[in-house]
């Protein structure tokens, strides 16, 4: 498998400890800049964070989206996620306990058309505008039906253009009717490894039939808050080596390639404690197919 066939970079980027793996310095005029020079893609996770509380909701600032573009060369990939002021059901609850409160701005037109605007110094260089959902229990959602029913008026209204794919942390929505949905209304897959989802290649083997022409695979490691005590605040090493997963991804980044699927690959740190090494890694295992 060619690498250069494959998006592949990290989850966020401005990390000092990466110092000599990727960036030059801890502090580099422009991080952004200097990781534009290993990797062809990135995950934008910053904008999800929107929806603050009923009165308070925060979009992108046109200056920070001009800065991002022109930090750039032509060839790299923004991967975007959706803020969470159009995903989210509910507000957060600090308090598992209180009562849940609705969020006016899901699934709304008005809120993404605003959103999409204020992209609009990158939309040269946009790729996956990832919407992500949360686990979704019966008290904010019936079930998968109601999920695809709100999800498919939402998309019927988009702005043609853009790549649109769909996170779903609810391991019960990832079925075949789930699957034939995305495909017949253009809209791809992420595959999430971690946070509690079933294993991303069951689910590919048992859906490989119905993946369209592109797909997301976020490497997102499955106990957040262990592996950060074992790090610290130095991402910098593998300190939990998943060989048998990276051995099965590379494995089924080769058949998506046989099938002319498109691929973004985006590693989080929390996948093995440092998401260069793990890229590094994953470079390697290609070359021995």
């Amino acid at each position: 498998m060619k690498v250069e066939s494959l998006h592949i970079g990290t989850c966020s980027w401005k990390y000092p400890s990466w110092e000599g793996l990727v960036y030059s310095e801890r502090k580099p005029a422009n991080y952004l800049q200097e990781y534009s020079h290993h990797y062809n893609t990135v995950e934008v996770d910053q904008w999800f964070w929107s929806l603050f509380a009923s009165d308070k909701l925060v979009l992108p600032k046109i200056e920070v989206v001009s800065e991002y573009a022109a930090s750039v060369p032509e060839n790299f990939t923004f991967c975007v996620k959706v803020p969470n002021s159009i995903t989210l059901t509910h507000h957060y609850n600090k308090n598992k306990s209180d009562p849940l409160v609705l969020n006016p701005t899901f699934l709304s037109i008005e809120l993404m058309e605003r959103f999409l605007d204020s992209l609009q110094p990158m939309h040269h260089a946009l790729g996956p505008l990832m919407f992500q959902f949360e686990y979704l229990n019966k008290q904010k959602m019936s079930g998968a039906v109601e999920f695809i029913d709100k999800l498919g008026r939402f998309i019927e209204q988009l702005p043609k253009g853009f790549t649109y794919c769909i996170e779903s942390r609810n391991p019960n929505y990832l079925n075949a009717v789930y699957f034939d949905f995305l495909k017949s209304t253009g809209l791809h897959h992420v595959f999430l490894q971690g946070y509690y989802m079933p294993s991303i290649f069951d689910v590919y083997r048992k859906y490989r039939e119905q993946i369209g022409q592109l797909a997301v695979i976020r490497l997102h490691g499955s106990d957040r808050k262990e592996i950060e005590k074992l790090v610290g605040d130095d991402w910098s090493q593998v300190v939990a080596p998943k060989d048998q997963d990276i051995k099965m991804l590379v494995r089924m980044l080769e058949d998506l390639k046989t099938q002319n699927v498109k691929l973004y690959l985006l590693v989080n740190n929390h996948f093995e404690g440092s998401a260069p090494r793990t890229i590094s890694r994953i470079v390697e295992a290609m070359h021995y197919l």
